[in-house]
């Protein structure tokens, strides 16, 4: 008898599973030494390898990505854990850039303060479109994005003392701290570092009680409002949020392109965007990498094949077809992850995780 009281108090104190007994531990974004110890070994190997063994195409294209991925966390924030939904993230990006190269080129701003300003400035552009939101949800609230696509996307091209308009702007050699950024592998090391600082910047506002406010607003406003939030308010900062890493991601791609025009920040990369936080999995900033990954290679593949089709003398009837149906395989691909994975390449991911950490069992 005091054997099984002795073996019953031991299975008191010896929980199973993930147990948690404070909120410390409920809001921890590791809950192991393994986790860390993994992903401190993860970015060691990303910058110190990667650089590398990279060519310069295939750092282009990883830079890109890190640009990109910094972008689509702002509007998993907004799409994902807000449920506001967005068409002109695309047109925000935009402002980014030409926030950015404006500042660089007229204001004589130095890299490190142009980037975080542009991304401020985009954030109060964000913010003003984002007013209708009070009133406005679901489809109503898409097309209210979507006209402000088509005003920046005006305003940016007819502005023309400011934006320099078809002409675009030329934007100086970066330099932080007196070194020079040029070439693929000097941004790789500013790209890579600020798409860390910025996800780590997300996860923590989603631990706070401002992304358990975005969190309550998507499942239900009314309930939400029922409980004290002032969604109004919360709204807006999720566009605000939003729009600065639209803008932060902007200035940094401005800078990598040196030379910038109206013509990339079309309706075309708005649902470029939406549809990396589809495809990588709403409501998850891992997601969001994944997503920005996915379309990025999407697109380098697609301009390869094309490519590849176009210069072959008997095939290049089927190259020029392929040419316009970019947009059609976009579609197709987030067709496919709504039927068979809805919740997105992020869903796939926890279930490998969850493999090898439950192998060699199957429970």
């Amino acid at each position: 008898m005091r054997n099984k009281k002795q073996t019953m108090r031991k299975l008191h104190f010896h929980p199973c599973g993930n147990f948690r007994e404070s909120y410390e531990r409920e809001l921890t974004i590791y809950e192991t030494d393994f986790g860390r110890t993994a992903v401190f070994l993860g970015l060691l190997l990303l910058f110190a390898l990667v650089p590398a063994i990279s060519g310069p195409y295939l750092l282009y294209v990883i830079n890109i990505i890190g640009i990109t991925a910094i972008a689509a966390i702002g509007l998993n924030i907004l799409v994902g854990f807000t449920g506001q939904i967005s068409l002109g993230h695309g047109a925000f990006f935009g402002v980014g850039a030409y926030a950015g190269a404006i500042l660089a080129t007229s204001l004589h701003f130095p890299f490190w303060i142009s980037v975080p300003a542009a991304g401020l400035i985009t954030a109060l552009a964000g913010m003003i479109f984002g007013i209708p939101s009070v009133r406005l949800k679901g489809l109503y609230l898409t097309i209210a994005t979507l006209a402000g696509q088509f005003i920046i996307e005006y305003v940016l091209v007819h502005w023309e003392s400011l934006t320099k308009g078809t002409m675009g702007i030329v934007l100086p050699t970066p330099t932080i701290f007196g070194f020079s950024l040029e070439g693929d592998t000097g941004f790789f090391f500013v790209i890579y570092p600020s798409l860390i600082l910025m996800t780590c910047i997300a996860v923590n506002i989603m631990r706070t009680r401002y992304g358990r406010a975005f969190i309550a607003i998507r499942d239900n406003d009314r309930a939400a409002e029922g409980m004290g939030i002032p969604i109004f308010r919360y709204k807006l900062f999720s566009f605000g949020i939003s729009s600065f890493y639209a803008g932060f991601a902007g200035a940094l791609w401005a800078y990598y392109m040196i030379s910038i025009t109206t013509e990339p920040f079309n309706l075309g990369l708005s649902v470029e965007y939406l549809a990396m936080v589809i495809i990588g999995g709403m409501g998850s900033i891992p997601g969001s990498i994944f997503g920005a990954t996915f379309i990025t290679a999407l697109n380098e593949i697609l301009r390869w094949l094309t490519d590849i089709l176009m210069n072959t003398g008997t095939l290049q009837g089927i190259g020029l077809t392929l040419a316009p149906l970019r947009e059609l395989v976009f579609g197709l691909t987030i067709v496919f992850f709504i039927l068979f994975e809805p919740r997105g390449l992020a869903e796939v991911w926890r279930i490998i995780r969850s493999g090898f950490r439950l192998w060699p069992f199957s429970y």
